[in-house]
């Protein structure tokens, strides 16, 4: 709990301290953000993505372990699974790319 609280007051100070980096160079000021953004954007994509491929490699082997009959249909749905997960991601980067430029 403390360390949740130490989290979100170093989110605040960092939010707050923001009016110091709001120097234009000339273009518009929300332009300058958009990296920025879609770095965080990516980070959540793929620590999202890793939680999930993680979660389901874990199920599929806890599966294979309780039947191992059923192996072939669990590996199919499994790699069907991860190629989701994984586009995902990459359909983020993709748009980062395109927006980025």
């Amino acid at each position: 709990m403390r360390k949740l609280q130490y989290f979100f007051m170093t989110l605040a100070a960092l939010f707050m301290a923001s009016p110091a980096f709001a120097q234009s160079n000339g273009g518009s000021a929300a332009a300058s953000w958009v990296p920025i953004g879609a770095g965080i954007g990516m980070a959540i994509a793929s620590g999202l993505c890793g939680l999930g491929q993680g979660r389901a490699t874990a199920s599929a082997t806890e599966a294979v372990a309780r039947n191992p009959g059923a192996r072939a249909g669990i590996l199919t749905l499994l790699m069907l699974g991860l190629a989701f997960m994984e586009s995902l991601a990459l359909f983020t980067l993709v748009i980062i790319i395109i927006k980025v430029k």
